[in-house]
C-alpha cells in the first residue's frame, strides 16, 4: 500500500508500506530538511497514523495522505483481516469441497456402471438357462444342466461325437492309439480331436466369473488323483485355495478345507503338481511353489525378463502374462518378453528348484490367442475365448522347434473361457468357462 503526500515545497515527506507482514503493516516516514541538515526517517506501524497522516508522538509535521490501494485499520486498535482475504479463503474452501464431492460422484458412478454390467450378465445367463430348459417329456439332463456325477465316456460314444462334430475322416485315419482318457497304454502323440465340454460345477459368486480348477496328475499322500482344487480368481487379494475330496464334492459346492495362501496369486495360470501349488504371486514376474501338506511357500524364483501384470496377457486379459502348465514330461511356464516382442516363450522348469532347464521362443503372438496348454511337449493354443465355435489353431513342437497351423473344433459353451489346462493322468482338458468348471475329452494320434 503506497500513499501520496502533499505538504509545503520546503518539506518533502513520503510514506509507504514496508513488507513486514499483513498482520502489522509499517509505514516509513521520511522528512527532508530545507536547511541542509539531511533527512530524518521514522518507522511506525500503519495503525498509529491518524486519518490525516499525523504520526503520534514522533514530531512529524502534519501531512495529508491519499491512499492509492487498500485501506488503513481503525486507529488505536488491532488490525482486522481484509474482507477480500476472508472471501478468498472461503472461496478456496468451497472449491476444495466441490472437488471432494465430484470425486465421490465419479466413484459412485463407476460402481453403478459395474453393478449394471453384473446385472446384465446375470440377466443374460438366466435367459439362456430358461431357453435351454428340457422340454416336457424329455428324459435325462439338459445340455447345460449339471450332471449328478461324471462317468468316463466309452469309446463307442466318442466315435458318435466325432461324427456329430464333423471331425474329418482323414484325421481319424491318422489315429493309431485312441484309448480312454487316463489310459496308460494310449501313449503320447499329437492332438487330433477335442470333445464337447462336460460341466462339473458352477461358481455362484461374482468372484467365480473366472478362475482355475485342477487335479494333481502325480499326487503326494495324503492327497489322491481324485482330490480336486479350485481358486476363484476375481479380485485383487486372491488367497483362498479350496480343497475337495473328489469332483462330486466340488459339484455340491462344499470344500473339505480352505487353504489361505501367504501371498495373493495373479490370474488363472496356477497348476497342482507333485504335492504343490505352482502359481504366480501378484504383481511379480516370479513363480512360487506352495506345499499343500506343509501349507507354506517352499521356493520362489523370477522368470528373467517375463512380462507381468498386463504386459503380455492372452487376448481376454485378466493379467494372464504368466501361465503354468503340466504334461507327461513335467512342469512348464508360458509367457513373453520384451526381447520376444510379445511372442510366446515356453520354458521347462525344475519342479523342485523352479530353475529353467530349457527355453523355446515361438512365432505365436500371445495377445493373438485366448489360452494355451501343453500335451506331450507340444504347445497348443485356442483361437477365441468368447466365440462359440472356436478352434485349437496353432501347435508348437519343442522336439523339432517348429510350429504349424491347426483347425481342431473347440466349443466355448458359455462364451468366456479364462483357463485351459491339460491333465496327463486323465488325458483331459480342464477349463473354466464363465463361472462353469468343465472338462474336454481329447484324442491323440501316435507320434
Amino acid at each position: 500500500m503506497r500513499f501520496a503526500a502533499r505538504t509545503a515545497p520546503s518539506l518533502t515527506k513520503s510514506l509507504y508500506q514496508e513488507p513486514y507482514g499483513s498482520q502489522a503493516p509499517w509505514l516509513k516516514v521520511q522528512t527532508g530538511a530545507p536547511w541542509g541538515k539531511g533527512a530524518v526517517t521514522y518507522r511506525t506501524p500503519a495503525w498509529q497514523l491518524t486519518a490525516q497522516g499525523e504520526a503520534r508522538g514522533l514530531g512529524v509535521p502534519k501531512v495529508c495522505l491519499t491512499p492509492t490501494m487498500g485501506a488503513l485499520p481503525q486507529a488505536g486498535g488491532a488490525p482486522e483481516p481484509q474482507p477480500a482475504a476472508r472471501l478468498q479463503a472461503a472461496y478456496s474452501e468451497l472449491l476444495r469441497a466441490k472437488s471432494r464431492l465430484e470425486e465421490e460422484k465419479g466413484r459412485l458412478e463407476r460402481e453403478k456402471e459395474e453393478l449394471g454390467r453384473r446385472l446384465e450378465t446375470s440377466t443374460q445367463e438366466i435367459t439362456r438357462l430358461r431357453a435351454t430348459r428340457c422340454p416336457p417329456g424329455r428324459e435325462g439332463p439338459g445340455r447345460d444342466t449339471l450332471p449328478p456325477r461324471w462317468d468316463p465316456q466309452p469309446l463307442t460314444y466318442q466315435e458318435l461325437q466325432s461324427e456329430r462334430t464333423e471331425v474329418p475322416v482323414s484325421r481319424l485315419l491318422e489315429e493309431t492309439a485312441l484309448g480312454r482318457p487316463g489310459s496308460k497304454d494310449s501313449g503320447c502323440g499329437e492332438l487330433v480331436w477335442v470333445g464337447e465340454p462336460v460341466v462339473f460345477g458352477r461358481a455362484e459368486s461374482i468372484a467365480g466369473k473366472y478362475g482355475v480348477w485342477m487335479k494333481d496328475p502325480e499326487p503326494v499322500a495324503p492327497f489322491t488323483r481324485e482330490t480336486t482344487w479350485r481358486v476363484d480368481a476375481v479380485g485383487t487379494e486372491v488367497r483362498q485355495l479350496f480343497q475337495y475330496e473328489a469332483a462330486e464334492q466340488l459339484a455340491r459346492g462344499y470344500p473339505a478345507k480352505v487353504h489361505i495362501l501367504p501371498q495373493p496369486l495373479e490370474s488363472t495360470g496356477a497348476v497342482v503338481y507333485r504335492g504343490g501349488l505352482f502359481f504366480q504371486p501378484r504383481r511379480s514376474r516370479a513363480v512360487a511353489r506352495y506345499d499343500l501338506r506343509g501349507e507354506a511357500v517352499t521356493v520362489e524364483r523370477e522368470i528373467p525378463g517375463a512380462g507381468y501384470h498386463g504386459q503380455y496377457p492372452y487376448s481376454w486379459g485378466g493379467y494372464t502374462d504368466i501361465d503354468l502348465a503340466v504334461d507327461e514330461t513335467g512342469l512348464w511356464v508360458i509367457y513373453s518378453t520384451e526381447k520376444a516382442r510379445g511372442a510366446i516363450v515356453l520354458s521347462k522348469l525344475d519342479p523342485e528348484t523352479l530353475e529353467i532347464r530349457r527355453t523355446w521362443e515361438t512365432n505365436i503372438r500371445k495377445r493373438g490367442v485366448a489360452n494355451s496348454f501343453v500335451i506331450c511337449g507340444t504347445l497348443y493354443t485356442v483361437s477365441s475365448y468368447s466365440a462359440h465355435n472356436a478352434t485349437v489353431n496353432f501347435a508348437y513342437n519343442t522336439a523339432t522347434s517348429t510350429s504349424r497351423a491347426l483347425s481342431i473344433p473347440f466349443e466355448n459353451r458359455f462364451r468366456y473361457l479364462s483357463m485351459v489346462d491339460y491333465n496327463p493322468a486323465e488325458r483331459q482338458l480342464f477349463a473354466w468357462d464363465s463361472f462353469n468348471m468343465v472338462t474336454y475329452p481329447v484324442r491323440l494320434s501316435q507320434a
